[in-house]
């Protein structure tokens, strides 16, 4: 895809998710009704009309979920106070917006077909003795993202030496320095992972070198870790970790990049900081609780699993009105992270135990049964505000590459925006890859 076309892919985005930002830019938590029932009346009708065993069910296919409550949708904005219904229902087909599967190497990304991951191409004991110790899914994903990454396979990819970012064991590295026998510099700040990466490397004779730093730390100029003839790879980089590497990388000049961003949310600040130009005037700006939403998908659970989850869900909730009453303050509290275990007593015991957790005292002329009622109630409403929100989970995830598209694009490189894997090995299977032309 050219520079203009990502460009405008970006505005088209920018531009939904402004227009029907009351529906996904929301914390679920803080509401006691659906906050946009008025402005869109099908929808709260809709959402209210399923099941709660259909709500997990929907939640966790975007397709699906968009079939579900696209009429709603249309019939809301077509009849609503919209200046530019037209325009939003056109681009209602970004809610299951996908990217291609290909790589570097072509100007049209759908022409090319998609590569299989190297785990079913090299079915020898040697890749198997090799892979041994990583589970089956990340080794999938290693394996694909090493394949997309290889000049062997991507004939406008340079071979050159590689820098693997927030390397941990430095399994990508080590996969990358046999395939490509190229020198290998794999940065991870763990001390640890560092050792025991090493010590595979040594293994399998490979020159791959580990460097125990710290990914924010000043960079000493006599000992840069981004260098212009390089290959710097991230395999699910969270946050400020993967943007880090982007700034430094485009400050050096480094040749290539290839990154698969993940946990934007992940962040130092509170509210998100774009990157390319074309962002920094967007009108939308994002929290990091905003910042979660690409990362949100159910996955259907065993029933005891589920009904776990519900109920500590719903004595969450629970609580916290209880809290909200208790303290006279209209406003969430957060509450520590519980053992499963807790969850085999009562609604009473875990009130007791939240509210000795934030030094509060619980009257005994307190209705605890009516605050059990009302948490069932709230999970219910909050599970249908965040169904409707998860409608713009995949667009926000491609307004959230874009910009990191656009903003290599400003700074003289060439890029592609694609898949590594199939959704199934990993939701987060965005590939950015980008080639210095300048």
């Amino acid at each position: 895809m050219s520079v203009i076309k990502y460009q405008q892919t970006f505005h088209a985005i920018d531009s939904f998710l402004h227009g029907l930002k009351p529906l996904w830019q929301l914390v679920a938590f803080e509401c006691d009704h659906l906050p946009w029932q008025h402005a869109f009346p099908h929808l709260a009708q809709t959402v209210w009309q399923l099941d709660d065993a259909e709500i997990d069910i929907l939640d966790s296919d975007q397709q699906h979920l968009v079939d579900a409550l696209l009429p709603s949708l249309i019939a809301d904005i077509q009849q609503g106070q919209f200046a530019n219904k037209e325009q939003l229902i056109n681009q209602l087909s970004l809610l299951v917006i996908t990217l291609p599967t290909s790589a570097i190497n072509s100007d049209d990304a759908h022409d090319v077909p998609y590569i299989e991951p190297l785990a079913n191409e090299h079915q020898n004991s040697d890749f198997a003795h090799f892979s041994a110790h990583i589970k089956g899914r990340k080794w999938q994903q290693i394996s694909a993202f090493a394949e997309q990454v290889d000049p062997q396979h991507h004939t406008q990819l340079p071979l050159l030496p590689i820098l693997e970012w927030c390397a941990g064991k430095g399994h990508l590295g080590r996969l990358v320095a046999k395939l490509q026998k190229v020198e290998v510099t794999s940065i991870e700040w763990q001390a640890s992972l560092c050792a025991q990466g090493q010590v595979f490397a040594k293994q399998w004779q490979l020159p791959q070198t580990f460097i125990c730093a710290d990914a924010f730390a000043p960079i000493d100029s006599s000992k840069p870790l981004l260098l212009i003839d390089q290959h710097a790879i991230a395999l699910h980089a969270c946050g400020d970790l993967h943007v880090r590497l982007l700034k430094l990388a485009v400050s050096a000049g480094t040749r290539v990049l290839s990154i698969s961003p993940c946990c934007y949310h992940l962040i130092e600040g509170t509210h998100y900081q774009p990157l390319s130009a074309l962002a920094k005037v967007s009108a939308v700006k994002l929290s990091k609780h905003d910042l979660q939403l690409p990362l949100q998908q159910s996955v259907i659970a065993g029933t005891k699993k589920q009904t776990l989850r519900n109920q500590e869900i719903s004595w969450r909730l629970g609580f916290d009105s209880l809290q909200r009453k208790i303290r006279d303050i209209d406003a969430y509290l957060s509450v520590p992270t519980i053992k499963k275990s807790q969850l085999s007593g009562n609604f009473s015991d875990f009130c007791q135990w939240a509210a000795n957790q934030k030094h509060l005292v619980i009257s005994s002329e307190i209705n605890l049964s009516h605050y059990l009622h009302r948490g069932i109630e709230r999970q219910r409403l909050t599970k249908r505000i965040d169904l409707v929100a998860h409608l713009f989970r995949r667009a926000l995830e491609h307004w959230l590459l874009l910009d990191r598209v656009c903003f290599l694009q400003e700074q003289g490189y060439q890029v592609t925006l694609t898949e590594f894997c199939a959704n199934s090995v990993t939701p987060r299977n965005a590939l950015i890859q980008a080639i210095k032309t300048n």
